[in-house]
């Protein structure tokens, strides 16, 4: 029998990264297990520059689509990066809550149709975040703070957040998302990466196969604003319940694939809110598969219909579709839709979720 390997220890490496227009140095923290998993991430945005993973073929392929340098995210923003105050789209970028109304900034128009997007003109994804590594068991973590106060962006409340990114022996990244509010206020945290199972700027992922726990979606105008319904997918593009591949039903004639010009729509999951469980699985051509978990209500699929061609990244330039979103998060306009899952975090209160991004190994 042979001996016992001993586990790889798991590293956090620091580097500088980049500067800011204004000046601010930004590093970059690397992830490692010591098994060939690589996480990069930016103090910028809590950003994830790229996310590289054993493939089938042994080679190590980074799976995250974006930009291969600061001015391209001031360019091109949102690729990797942490969402909030509220991510998605908030109607008209407004809201009311305890009888007063709220305006915010309308950065986003869909069918030209204004709206507020992904927690305004400087989200939490254009943030410098506190960042501090530490290790807990086999797993290299990095711990990102962020406060964000009182009306900014037009947000009511001062908020405190604290993000835990974790790569595990088991080539997962684990974030665990905290906040807290001194006054109410909405809330809708997410991660905007992009992944192209092939490898970033790889071509399209229009051949990746796609499997959703969702029998429900969330249909919209041609604001990309949902209009308040949960509809069944089956018989419609959206229906994912069985594998297939993105590029199947893409450009369909179909309103809604049309409004979003492809996929970029909120599947309600089928397992419970607050209870971690698989979101969907991912799938190359090659097999190389992620399984998304978590405990939010909802994940929007976005095809990444608006990438752009020619997009410098780390590995060379994109093209449109070229990589695909999958936001865990609750519904779009929830601030605004009563039905919909609440978003008002209250003091006193600790808003915490989990979401897994999972490479299983074969």
């Amino acid at each position: 029998m042979d001996a016992e390997q001993p586990k790889p220890d798991p590293i956090v490496e620091v580097e500088q990264f980049g500067t800011l227009p204004d000046g601010t140095v930004v590093l970059k923290y690397t992830l490692k297990n010591g098994l060939g998993a690589e996480l990069e991430v930016l103090e910028y945005g809590g950003t994830v520059r790229s996310f590289k993973v054993p493939a089938p073929d042994g080679s190590i392929r980074n799976v995250v689509v974006g930009p291969d340098t600061l001015a391209g995210w001031l360019e091109n923003p949102y690729y990797g990066s942490l969402i909030g105050r509220v991510g998605n789209r908030i109607a008209d970028g407004k809201f009311s809550l305890l009888g007063k109304d709220y305006t915010l900034a309308t950065n986003n128009a869909p069918g030209g149709i204004p709206c507020a997007l992904h927690g305004g003109e400087v989200g939490f994804n254009a943030k410098m975040w506190k960042i501090k590594a530490f290790f807990e068991g086999d797993d290299a973590c990095i711990r990102l703070t962020l406060d964000s106060p009182d009306g900014d962006q037009g947000y009511p409340g001062n908020l405190h957040l604290e993000v835990v990114y974790a790569l595990t022996p088991e080539n997962t990244w684990r974030i665990t998302y905290e906040a807290t509010t001194d006054a109410p206020t909405p809330v809708n945290l997410t991660q905007h990466a992009y992944f192209n199972l092939k490898g970033c700027a790889q071509g399209d992922i229009l051949d990746h196969t796609l499997l959703v726990d969702a029998a429900r979606y969330t249909p919209v105008n041609a604001g990309l604003i949902p209009l308040g319904d949960l509809a069944p997918v089956k018989g419609t593009p959206f229906d994912f319940t069985t594998p297939r591949t993105l590029g199947e039903d893409i450009d369909a004639e179909n309103e809604q694939i049309a409004f979003g010009a492809g996929y970029d729509h909120n599947f309600v999951l089928d397992h419970a809110d607050g209870v971690l469980g698989r979101a969907c699985v991912l799938t190359a051509p090659d097999g190389m598969a992620l399984e998304v978990w978590t405990d939010q209500p909802g994940m929007q699929v976005y095809t990444g219909n608006y990438i752009p061609d020619g997009m410098v990244t780390p590995e060379g330039p994109t093209v449109r579709r070229g990589g695909v979103a999958l936001e865990t998060q609750h519904f779009a306009d929830s601030v605004n839709q009563p039905a919909f899952p609440s978003i008002i975090l209250q003091p006193g209160a600790v808003l915490r979720t989990t979401t897994e991004y999972r490479f299983p190994k074969a």
